[in-house]
């Protein structure tokens, strides 16, 4: 059965085939996760949340482009719902699909906080900044009612450790006590994922994350408490919001922000079918162009894995992307400066902590 109506509060919104599983099991409808109405439409059900209890916590990141050394994810798929997102793919190592699964059947690490505290007590762990979340976003709605990533935090906060923090969402100012504390020690950095600044094509591409506007005022929010927000414009979509880039730029930094980055799209694995398929039910007019431009930023293909090259393009159109943000940190970050966070309290507070026996 087809589903010709947009799934409200979806991204994705086709079930796609694990490449792990070699046969499949469907029902009728093909929608494992949704209710057939009584007028023959579809509409979701609550997400599932699945208890889990990995070993370790702590993930080291060995993509040299990405930005980070170490990661901790407390959730494993994400309800926002971001239809471009490149975490997708990793559901189908838990047996999941990458396109309505990731985004209703979410994964939750409930020892996480042990593990943390586990691993911040180690003699043998060193501090480095560890970034809440590598994957999928750590202010998710279900961190609203699990609050995961705020007892998280309080171990940061307890431990003196750095920390930084990706999110979408302005769930983020419920921790401002314990922000607030991190960034006296310079131990907290937040990136703050703004797509566009119009509501209309955040609705479409991010279906649950915070609006335009709630994004922009948790800007503001995080610097009046002296926490330092940088801005991630991620992805740059080619004819979709590639021309925001000065005017979103503008407003970022007039609301705190201390500098930007950006991302371009890139469809790898499953997401180039989920996104073909997102494009046809909700601008088909625009499908070909942004498709046909993606593919010029990546050599002819939707995806370059290459690293140095699969997050920021190549060619004439990715240089053209490239240059803007250039003028954009020069006209509206050029006297913004970042600094490193402090790595040595930890030190200090442990080897305190252990003189106590």
């Amino acid at each position: 059965m087809q589903n010709d109506d947009p799934i409200k509060g979806r991204g994705a919104q086709i079930h796609i085939a694990n490449k792990f599983e070699q046969y499949r099991n469907v029902t009728d409808s093909d929608f494992l996760n949704h209710t057939l109405l009584e007028d023959g439409k579809l509409t979701n059900t609550k997400t599932r949340l699945i208890d889990t209890y990995p070993k370790t916590i702590v993930n080291r990141v060995d993509s040299p482009d990405v930005g980070m050394n170490y990661s901790l994810n407390p959730y494993q798929g994400c309800e926002h719902g971001c239809v471009y997102c490149y975490a997708r793919n990793s559901h189908e190592y838990w047996g999941y699909d990458a396109g309505l699964d990731f985004e209703s059947t979410i994964l939750v690490k409930r020892n996480a906080p042990d593990l943390l505290e586990k691993k911040l007590q180690s003699k043998r762990w060193i501090a480095q900044p560890i970034v809440l979340s590598g994957n999928t976003d750590c202010y998710q709605p279900i961190e609203k009612d699990l609050g995961l990533t705020r007892k998280l935090l309080s171990l940061f906060l307890k431990y003196k450790h750095p920390v930084g923090i990706i999110t979408k969402n302005a769930l983020i100012q419920r921790d401002l006590d314990i922000l607030s504390d991190l960034a006296k020690d310079n131990l907290i950095r937040v990136i703050i994922s703004i797509t566009s600044l119009s509501e209309e094509t955040r609705r479409l591409l991010e279906p649950r994350t915070a609006s335009v506007q709630k994004k922009l005022q948790t800007i503001e929010v995080l610097t009046a408490y002296q926490i330092p927000v940088s801005i991630m414009m991620a992805p740059i979509i080619p004819s979709l919001n590639s021309h925001e880039i000065l005017a979103l730029a503008k407003e970022t930094s007039i609301r705190g922000a201390h500098s930007i980055g950006y991302t371009m799209v890139r469809l790898n694995g499953a997401i180039g079918t989920i996104f073909t398929d997102w494009l046809q039910r909700t601008m088909p007019d625009k499908k070909e162009r942004i498709l046909n431009q993606i593919k010029q930023c990546h050599g002819g293909q939707l995806n370059n894995s290459n690293y140095g090259q699969r997050m920021k393009g190549s060619g004439e159109l990715a240089d053209q992307i490239a240059q803007l943000f250039g003028v954009a940190r020069k006209k509206y970050f050029s006297k913004n400066k970042t600094t490193q966070l402090n790595c040595e309290l930890h030190k200090f507070h442990k080897d305190n902590q252990y003189k106590l026996f």
